[in-house]
């Protein structure tokens, strides 16, 4: 490693190094075995190397977090100013209109953190409105000047943006010694809406977000080309909804032609959002919504359904590693009960979005919730997130959507 670097050196052990050698990006607190004499500020810029030396990137330091460095770059000749911040969110943008037509832009995922060399920072757009999440400390310390540069790319493009709103309600951010909370970030130029409330247009469908208080960032984008496909296999079908949270699932199915749809979430909340979204798009006439937890309707509808197409969207079941077996046993549950109601020939939409539930364990679930219904899984296709959600190798975190659509025979 060269002796003039600016940064302060973390010594870290071979089990570390081979993990940043294979393309990960996290260093843990007991992977270091030497730090700095002097203690560098924490979310300080500092590098990585080996017990010989070697250099082996540049990251932020957290001093709070399990996660104690979060690698930024592996070029040693990086220097972390004003225009490096820039370059990064500018490929960010490059790339997602690489991957989606200009129609898709207005919402998208602009950064997916880690899979974007940006750990800890999540940025959505709604129309004119950045949502923004940050869920590690060295980000949250440079917030003000990330969202100036997110504002300024789009700006560059000819894109209209109004306002950058923080979501940082997340309990993850007490894990890196931050406190949560949400409100608009003053940016310059820009004059931000009273109320952080849009109407945005996916797919042709219309939909209310309230980026303030919705979950997550106010809307859940991942799905977005796998709501496309259902619609296109909705035509003529009786559609049951499942979590359908602010209905974008069953909108897309109504919207595709569906016969009609029924929209299911435990959350009157989000069912009243549903039908409001129902209402914006004139397609009330062939929906109604039920507030009701799953796990009783599907057992209940047996024998009594006339459903042919249902789609199970639930909330993450696991956030950890430890409990992924057990998430598995509610995921067969509604697997199950789905393919029992189903007649031959119905369609069966089924995702998890946990990166815990492999796609081996989400698949080996399928298996067996199919044999204990006495029935055979026809695959249709198996998808993932939208591509704005970019999946980097060697990094399983960002790799976490799961989405089949089988025909039950």
């Amino acid at each position: 490693m060269k002796a003039d670097r600016p940064y302060p050196a973390y010594t870290v052990t071979p089990k570390a190094e081979a993990s940043i050698l294979k393309g990960h990006p996290w260093v843990y607190a007991d992977e270091i075995t030497a730090a700095p004499d002097t203690p560098p500020e924490n979310g300080a810029v500092v590098d990585v190397v080996s017990r010989k030396g070697r250099y082996l990137g540049s990251g932020l330091l957290s001093e709070a977090s399990r996660i104690r460095v979060r690698l930024l770059s592996r070029n040693a000749n990086d220097r972390f100013y004003e225009e490096f911040w820039r370059r990064r969110i500018q490929y960010a943008w490059a790339y997602r209109k690489a991957v989606y037509p200009p129609e898709d832009l207005a919402c998208c995922r602009v950064v997916f953190g880690e899979a974007d060399g940006l750990p800890g920072l999540t940025v959505d757009r709604f129309g004119p409105l950045l949502a923004v999440q940050i869920l590690s400390f060295g980000m949250d310390q440079r917030r003000e000047l990330l969202a100036r540069l997110l504002a300024e790319t789009l700006q560059a493009d000819g894109e209209v943006i109004e306002g950058v709103f923080l979501r940082n309600d997340a309990a993850l951010r007490q894990k890196e010694g931050l406190a949560e909370g949400k409100g608009w970030l003053e940016v310059p130029g820009l004059t931000h809406p009273e109320k952080a409330e849009v109407i945005i247009t996916e797919n042709g469908v219309r939909y209310h977000v309230d980026v303030e208080n919705g979950q997550k960032t106010g809307f859940f984008l991942d799905q977005k080309l796998n709501r496309r496909r259902v619609a296109q296999l909705a035509r003529g079908r009786r559609v049951l909804d499942c979590f359908t949270h602010t209905g974008s699932f069953a909108l897309n199915a109504a919207f595709g032609g569906a016969a009609h749809v029924t929209a299911v979430d435990v959350s009157e909340a989000a069912v009243e959002m549903a039908r409001r979204n129902a209402a914006l798009n004139g397609l009330e006439g062939r929906m109604d919504f039920v507030c009701a937890d799953v796990f009783d309707l599907l057992p209940a509808l047996e024998g009594k359904s006339d459903y042919d197409f249902i789609i199970l969207d639930p909330p993450a079941f696991t956030k950890a590693r430890k409990t992924a077996a057990s998430a598995m046993r509610g995921y067969k549950e509604i697997n199950y009960r789905a393919m029992k109601l189903l007649p031959r020939g119905g369609i069966l939409a089924t995702a998890s979005c946990s990166h815990f539930a492999t796609p081996a364990m989400f698949e080996a679930m399928l298996a067996s919730a199919a044999r204990d219904a006495g029935r055979q899984l026809r695959q249709i296709e198996a998808r993932q997130q939208a591509p704005d959600h970019p999946i980097l190798w060697n990094v399983e975190e960002t790799n976490y959507l799961k989405f089949y659509l089988f025909q039950v025979v």
